[in-house]
């Protein structure tokens, strides 16, 4: 192909996104009359939650609510090049380079030891016989959640790491205790806790550095990563995401492979006023509506 062919074929790809995204924008944002028919859907079990670190309260203790957040956290205590110290994956990849894997999960550790109270959505989901739900952060406010509602039918698969592993794995499963046990157990549970970049509890698995994502971001188009319990979870299903923000390209393939090959009606509680351009146009080319609503009143309305 020719280069003003080339040319031409990214300008139409380009022009076609930016419309996307305007019709998206232009469009009212559904309201909180559509809580009840997405109660109604989430007690049924055709929703599936999709968190992220917006869902958590301002008041964390210090525990950071958003990548370039962390990045900063991580700054502070192993400093990094001025380049990239907004860049949550860079820095995180600066410190394993200089400083050792097990210096950056032990400041992974340190950042989020301090416990994050559960939100009322976050309790409400987990007094739900959902078939999952997705966290996307590193906290452990879900996890405390589910304890905390005393169901013992429910547990959790973590993204892990696969530097210095010495077999072929991409995740680790938890039982409703903490105790590491078979991924196949995961079959018996009414709900999964699915945490794909990892977590501090119960056992410090921390996607977070380049070299963790370019292994994971090589096979994900195949779906290796996903676990097979979470394939088969989604089909059929739609997504709610909370709390969740689509500014970073890794980020949005997440998001994207995760629901793939799930159902259609996919939500957001956000304001579409305050969405990226790159954002505004992944909720559109991925069919997610947004609802002008916060979890709050999710949780208000689950009563």
């Amino acid at each position: 192909m020719s280069t003003p062919e080339v040319l031409a074929g990214t300008s139409a790809a380009t022009a076609a996104d930016t419309a996307l995204a305007a019709t998206l924008a232009a469009l009212p944002p559904l309201g909180p009359e559509r809580l009840p028919g997405l109660v109604a859907a989430l007690k049924a079990g055709r929703v599936v939650p999709y968190l992220g670190p917006d869902l958590l309260p301002d008041e964390t203790d210090g525990v950071p609510r958003t990548p370039e957040a962390l990045a900063l956290a991580l700054n502070a205590r192993a400093a990094v090049s001025a380049r990239i110290r907004g860049n949550l994956w860079a820095t995180a990849q600066s410190i394993e380079s200089r400083r050792h894997r097990k210096t950056l999960t032990a400041l992974m550790a340190e950042i989020f030891r301090k416990p994050v109270v559960p939100t009322p959505l976050q309790r409400a989901l987990a007094a739900l016989p959902l078939p999952m739900v997705v966290d996307t952060w590193y906290d452990g406010a879900m996890r405390r959640a589910f304890v905390e509602s005393g169901r013992s039918d429910w547990g959790e698969i973590q993204g892990v790491t696969r530097a210095h592993a010495t077999g072929d794995i991409w995740w680790r499963a938890y039982d409703a205790q903490g105790r590491e046990v078979a991924p196949e157990t995961a079959v018996d549970w009414t709900t999964i806790l699915y945490k794909p970049h990892g977590g501090v509890v119960p056992a410090e698995n921390f996607l977070v550095s380049d070299s963790d994502y370019v292994e994971v971001l090589t096979e994900i188009d195949i779906q290796t990563p996903i676990p097979v319990p979470v394939q088969e979870r989604r089909v059929d299903r739609a997504f709610l995401f909370v709390g969740t923000r689509f500014h970073d390209q890794t980020l949005r393939i997440f998001a994207r492979q995760i629901s793939k090959r799930s159902g259609d009606g996919h939500v957001a509680l956000v304001d579409p006023a305050v969405l990226t351009r790159n954002e505004a146009r992944f909720l559109a080319a991925a069919g997610v509506a947004p609802i002008a609503a916060g979890p709050a009143d999710l949780a208000a309305a689950l009563g």
